[in-house]
């Protein structure tokens, strides 16, 4: 199954911690779970990068504090640039509002913003 999961990880960036207890306490789910991940996570018309900015976006407007860090992480490690994900939190603005901007933005510079400064 760690397999499974290192092919997840190459696909999203960072593959969530609870899976490595999923897969000890209920490995049915947890293959079901990863399968679908897989999938959903694959290249397709929709690249794993633009899919990774409507996670993001999504993230952002849901206010997830632990999901938007997950998905910046993985962003990052996919190398979706911070220019990307700034046009991805705008939609969310425009569709979600200025909380779910202002959310995703402060995340976005805490993960990826000017490293000149770091």
């Amino acid at each position: 199954m760690a397999e499974k999961q290192k092919r997840l990880e190459e696909k999203i960036g960072k593959v969530p911690e609870i899976f490595k207890e999923l897969e000890k306490t209920d490995p049915d789910l947890y293959g079901k779970v990863i399968g679908l991940d897989q999938m959903i996570w694959a290249d397709g018309v929709l690249s794993r990068q633009t899919k990774k900015v409507i996670a993001i976006a999504i993230a952002a407007a849901l206010r997830d504090d632990h999901a938007i860090r997950a998905q910046m992480a993985g962003a990052e490690n996919l190398g979706v640039k911070k220019e990307e994900i700034e046009e991805g939190l705008r939609v969310a603005f425009l569709l979600a509002g200025m909380p779910a901007y202002v959310h995703g933005k402060t995340v976005l510079e805490e993960k990826l913003g000017d490293k000149s400064k770091r």
